[in-house]
């Protein structure tokens, strides 16, 4: 059974800053180099100073961003809440020259990893993510920013709970981000409402879409928290962690592709590795760029197929037979071996160019097919491979069967902005 609870929020006190637009930010985690650099030099109040400080000789980032968030509370430029809430988030975009519009709301999650526990992960996670943020969390003793689950929501309590409560109120933050995205936030704290809505959540399945290092750093912040704390509820702040959730038929929902750019090792050819992908795919050449993409979404949906890029030519590598996948995944059920990330990590990956599906020092993942081209034109050692995007269900019937997606299977977008609400543990 989920459980989920409101919280009084730590947020910008916009009496002293009067554009959030400023000082608000990503989740650390898509944030690139050039990206930090600019949200650094944006203001001085900015939130990526404490999510993801730069690294400076000598100096202990994680006590410097405890410093920050204690100096900003101090100050006023960061306050708390008086009342619980839950805190209701609408993001307008357009993508594909589309308008679209999502809607979900920020409340605590009960942490949970029992064998009982309706919150589902679906994607693996890497070591050096989740020591770098149990760090920070360990310092500044506030969950920074919120995860992002989607629910079945079939009901659709979401959009009912916001029509009926909230959309006739003026929004507390109203703000558009540098990528034209506008994100507005409003409060919902009349009990009957939130009485109903944390009702509603006990019956429903949590699904992580983004966030599983937090969410795995949580738990085990919680455990050393546990150990230090005679007088354990199971209720303590630290028990629970802020999560964005929103209804899977949200029409809203977007997952775009996770594309992979790969370093080739001096001993793979490319032409014998072209050779060696013939027996697992029927491989065609697509001159015209906006064509070869057209035909990789298009072909996606009926079939597994992968895209290619090197020496300026554009590939489509169709699978021949999906029974290759029964003989090359044997360890994985049906769900997973379905994905076409998992046929990119175990054929083309291992089999043809003999790498492990985590190798990171010679695979980088983004969602950008132009970045990667880009990239493969001006070093001639690497080649880009791009994919269709996950489809929700198919990350809910993956989460649901036990097994987690590789790494970097899914980009949710838009972004969950993170300095928009703040969970402070109590007693810090």
């Amino acid at each position: 059974m989920a459980k989920i609870a409101p919280f009084k929020a730590v947020m910008y006190n916009q009496a002293k800053i009067a554009d959030l637009s400023r000082v608000v930010c990503p989740p650390y985690d898509v944030i690139s180099p050039r990206r930090q650099d600019y949200f650094h030099d944006l203001d001085p109040y900015n939130f990526i100073q404490i999510i993801l400080g730069k690294d400076i000789s000598a100096e202990d980032k994680y006590r410097r961003a405890a410093g920050l968030f204690k100096g900003w509370l101090k100050e006023g430029v960061l306050i708390q809440d008086e009342a619980l809430a839950i805190y209701f988030y609408g993001q307008h975009y357009v993508l594909k020259g589309e308008k679209k519009f999502r809607l979900g709301f920020i409340s605590l999650l009960h942490l949970d990893n029992s064998q009982n526990s309706t919150v589902f992960a679906h994607e693996h996670t890497h070591l050096g993510p989740k020591e770098d943020r149990l760090r920070l969390l360990r310092q500044v003793k506030a969950n920074l920013s919120p995860i992002f689950a989607v629910i079945p929501d079939k009901k659709r309590i979401i959009q009912r709970i916001f029509k009926d409560s909230i959309s006739a109120k003026k929004p507390c933050i109203d703000i558009v981000d540098d990528e034209k995205t506008r994100h507005q936030v409003w409060r919902l704290d009349a009990p009957a409402a939130l009485a109903s809505i944390t009702g509603v959540m006990q019956n429903e399945n949590i699904f992580i879409a983004d966030g599983h290092h937090r969410y795995e750093v949580a738990l085990t912040y919680r455990d050393e928290m546990r150990k230090k704390s005679p007088n354990f509820t199971g209720e303590e702040s630290f028990n629970y962690i802020p999560t964005y959730f929103t209804g899977a038929g949200s029409g809203g929902l977007v997952i775009l592709p996770v594309h992979r750019l790969v370093k080739m090792d001096a001993k793979n050819n490319f032409d014998n590795f072209r050779i060696a992908l013939l027996e697992y795919f029927e491989v065609e050449e697509v001159r015209d760029q906006p064509r070869f993409f057209f035909l990789l979404e298009k072909a996606g949906l009926n079939e597994h197929i992968l895209g290619m890029y090197k020496n300026k030519r554009f590939w489509l590598l169709r699978l021949k037979n999906v029974k290759i996948l029964d003989k090359i995944i044997t360890d994985k059920p049906k769900e997973y071996r379905a994905l076409d990330v998992s046929i990119l990590n175990y054929i083309v990956l291992n089999k043809a160019l003999g790498y492990s599906s985590d190798n990171q020092e010679n695979i980088s993942y983004g969602p950008s097919a132009d970045e990667f081209i880009e990239q493969v034109d001006s070093d001639s050692s690497r080649i880009a491979f791009f994919l269709n995007p996950v489809r929700i269900q198919q990350m809910m019937t993956v989460a649901l069967s036990g097994e987690r997606m590789p790494p970097k299977s899914t980009y949710f977008y838009p972004k969950v902005l993170s300095g928009l609400v703040i969970n402070k543990h109590e007693g810090y």
